[in-house]
């Protein structure tokens, strides 16, 4: 027999049986740790040995810990670990930073911060579900995790416990004033999603902005969705449909009625800068982003860059987790490295030639828009718009046939009607235009090169033949019917008839359906590849008879008057409700079957074609965590001035385990030479000038004066206001204009009530070597 040159490969994980030492026994011989920071090979080994000593302590005290600020009682914790210290561990030349270890780990035994609850709690979570499940590879033995970075030289001076604040846990590992500036903080929370419900709970249990003073803003334009429910824990089935930011700040407000909490229901984009502008950020500590896009982290990572903002980014995907800390000056910006962007699928591949599952829901998801979004919203835009056929933007044939197919030749009176239109569509859709296809490329054909033409990732389809008692095999659906019923009944909701589910009416109705004959036809062009289908959209493009064509079409259309009353309604496509699902579903596997490429159940379908990103609970959590004792570090918990390896960007996969936390990179520098000095200015650095709104001659004068450079070009975005090139009357005017009075004149359009800022770009030379320098930009403060 031939060989096989095409098939799907299914990796089959072998299950593999593991040990683990007693918990006595790995006690005297822990053997290899488990690493999180790589630049502390020695922690783990040191940990191990204090939290040997703390539980020797606890045990000779009747399980009692030592109180915070006790300083003989941390003593007698590092004396226990030196009687136990059989590898020398702490002598040499680390024993001070070792000494230091010890004494705040016993000082602060009893508390219990939140960000250390969340980050623990999420491997510990992930390990149950592995006892529970037999899934992913357990934690060999012990893990240990710090975090001292955040804590500062010496146990504070006041962290002995009040025994009435709820905040006494924060007071003995950090001190009172670490308390009072978490108490005081301004943080704008992007996204209340996942992670930002996990942010809230942390910063409401921290006491973030739970003081006078003190404010967070969280915005998410989004309303919770049935799906949310079972990641996004601050939502309960009684907020379905209700906006994620309030019912968010109202849930975080409950667990610390001390909290302010500030929703928003708005984007953060450009769109929205007069609700998030310069005013706004002015006031702010810091941003928090919790977004499932990079666009809109690009953006507020512009926007922190800007105001000197740190930015605490994290993201999760499944059992995998980041954490990325911005802090003026210290790191790069989010922006500064980005990930290659995701490959789109081919069109070509979409339409003829699919081999995975992801290519045949992407199809039926644009089906369904196609089908039952844009077609009825093409109609309602013809029946209410009295300049329909001046305002058709792009392929005005297709748009006016797609309305005469909708709205004459194929509109329903019955639900019956919809049922034999779903039939028709299929034979159409899974029947015809396959048969159609192989008479074009035939199973046989070869390409010039002599290769077979279906081979590789082109699977050669089948027609498939209506049963309605039809089930597949990998997914158990009965697609055939199930198409039916759903594109039916959408069918029927488009056009306000009332649908039905009862099988035995659709197997009476379908039995009467008669289907037309079908012959392939010669002469079709179907691109057989990328490159074809481009040359084939631009053959595409409308002329002169197509539009003469449009013409006598929308002539032969019922008149809007005609209609009066009548309208359609467009269904947009929602993962959460099931007709919808069942519709995608469905039409994805028949094409599937098409194509002999494994079905799904709607389950997974609608993890696929609904873009879900997976994000579960201990994840979450942990990313949480981490990102919150990154919060620690930049308020001044240290009560130094940190360097840039006291902040770790966090990379994590439970799954493995895997855990590591790394130093983020520095700031890239850019050359240049001023008034005779090197300076070396990062994306952090602008040239700030606040000296009012001045007139375009003052401020040119102050870039002579200030930094001995001839400004040449000033741009504002994309306009220029002024160049040694332009119109010398125009210059002479704006000349003794204001500079926000040149930037409404080029832009002829008026500054914003709350902007305080102008961004310019310059093109300067140096005035003693008339080299030109390139600097940053001008942030103009002109109110």
């Amino acid at each position: 027999s031939e060989p096989a040159t095409q098939g799907y490969i299914t990796q089959v994980k072998t299950p593999v049986t593991m040990s683990f030492k007693s918990y006595a026994s790995a006690l005297s011989d822990p053997g290899e740790l488990m690493m999180s920071d790589f630049a502390k090979f020695d922690r783990p080994a040191l940990l191990h040995l204090a939290y040997k000593a703390l539980a020797s302590y606890a045990e000779k005290h009747g399980g009692d810990f030592p109180t915070p600020g006790d300083a003989a009682a941390a003593g007698e914790v590092y004396d226990l670990a030196k009687g136990m210290d059989s590898e020398k561990i702490l002598e040499g030349d680390g024993a001070d930073a070792s000494r230091r270890i010890i004494t705040h780990l016993a000082s602060g035994s009893r508390a219990v911060l939140s960000p250390m609850c969340a980050t623990l709690g999420g491997i510990v979570g992930q390990e149950v579900l592995k006892a529970c499940s037999g899934k992913f590879t357990p934690i060999s033995g012990f893990f240990y995790f710090d975090a001292d970075e955040t804590l500062p030289e010496s146990v504070p001076s006041d962290a002995a416990p009040t025994g009435t604040s709820r905040y006494d846990s924060t007071v003995a590992v950090f001190g009172k004033a670490a308390q009072e500036k978490l108490l005081g903080l301004n943080y704008f929370l992007v996204g209340a999603g996942a992670i930002g419900c996990e942010m809230l709970k942390n910063w409401a249990l921290m006491g973030v902005a739970c003081g006078p003073g003190g404010k967070v803003h969280v915005t998410d334009m989004d309303r919770i969705e049935k799906s949310n429910l079972s990641r996004q824990f601050l939502f309960r089935n009684s907020d379905i449909d209700e906006f994620k930011s309030a019912t968010a700040a109202k849930a975080a407000a409950s667990m610390n009625d001390k909290m302010n909490v500030v929703p928003y229901q708005e984007k953060v984009s450009p769109e929205t800068e007069n609700v998030f502008g310069d005013d706004f950020y002015d006031k702010l500590d810091g941003v928090c982003t919790a977004l499932d896009n990079v666009e809109a982290r690009l953006y507020v990572d512009t926007r922190c860059l800007f105001y000197h903002l740190p930015m605490l980014e994290s993201g999760t995907l499944g059992t995998k987790g980041n954490t990325q800390v911005v802090v003026p000056n210290v790191t790069e910006n989010y922006g500064a490295t980005r990930d290659p962007p995701e490959k789109s699928i081919p069109v070509c591949t979409l339409k003829n030639f699919p081999n995975q599952i992801q290519h045949t829901l992407q199809w039926a998801r644009d089906y369904f828009e196609g089908e039952f979004r844009q077609s009825g919203e093409d109609v309602n835009s013809y029946l209410s718009d009295p300049d329909y056929a001046a305002n058709i933007a792009g392929d005005k044939l297709a748009a006016v046939l797609s309305i005469r197919k909708t709205l004459v030749d194929d509109r329903p009176v019955s639900f019956e009607d919809c049922v034999i239109w779903a039939r028709l569509k299929f034979e159409t859709i899974f029947n015809n235009q396959i048969r159609q296809l192989l008479h074009n490329f035939p199973e046989d054909q070869v390409t010039s090169s002599g290769t077979k033409f279906w081979s590789g990732s082109k699977r050669c389809p089948r027609p498939l033949v209506f049963d309605v008692a039809a089930r597949c095999e990998d997914a158990e659906m009965r697609n055939h019917f199930d198409f039916i019923v759903a594109a039916s009944n959408l069918r029927a909701h488009m056009f306000g008839i009332k649908g039905r589910t009862d099988e035995a009416y659709f197997v009476e109705v379908l039995q009467n359906v008669i289907v037309p004959d079908f012959t392939p036809a010669d002469g079709v062009k179907i691109a057989a590849n990328e490159a074809e289908a481009k040359e084939e959209a631009k053959k595409d493009e409308p002329g002169d008879m197509e539009e003469s064509d449009a013409d006598a079409v929308l002539a032969g259309l019922p008149k809007p008057g005609e209609l009066a009353g009548f309208k359609l309604n467009p269904i947009e496509f929602d993962k959460d409700l099931d007709d919808h699902m069942l519709f995608v579903t469905a039409c994805s596997n028949l094409r599937a079957l098409n194509y002999s490429i494994p079905t799904e159940d709607t389950h997974r379908s609608r993890a696929i074609a609904g873009r879900i990103i997976p994000a579960i609970a201990t994840t979450t959590a942990l990313v949480t965590g981490l990102i919150c004792l990154e919060l620690y570090k930049i308020i001044g918990t240290p009560q130094k001035e940190l360097k840039i390896d006291a902040y770790k960007n966090g990379f994590v996969n439970l799954a493995i385990p895997f855990m590591t936390l790394s130093e983020p990179t520095a700031p890239a520098k850019t050359k240049a030479v001023v008034k005779g000095k090197e300076w070396n200015w990062t994306a952090w650095d602008s040239l700030d000038v606040n000296l009012g709104d001045i007139t375009l001659k003052e401020f040119i004068t102050h870039f002579e004066n200030e930094y001995g450079l001839d400004v040449s070009m000033i741009s504002h975005g994309v306009s220029i206001l002024f160049s040694f090139f332009a119109n010398k009357k125009k210059l002479a005017e704006r000349m003794t204009m204001k500079m926000s009075e040149v930037v409404e004149s080029v832009t002829k359009k008026a500054l914003p009530g709350n902007q305080l800022f102008l961004v310019f770009e310059i093109i300067a030379n140096d005035l003693d070597t008339d080299e030109e320098v390139e600097l940053p930009y001008v942030k103009f403060r002109f109110r």
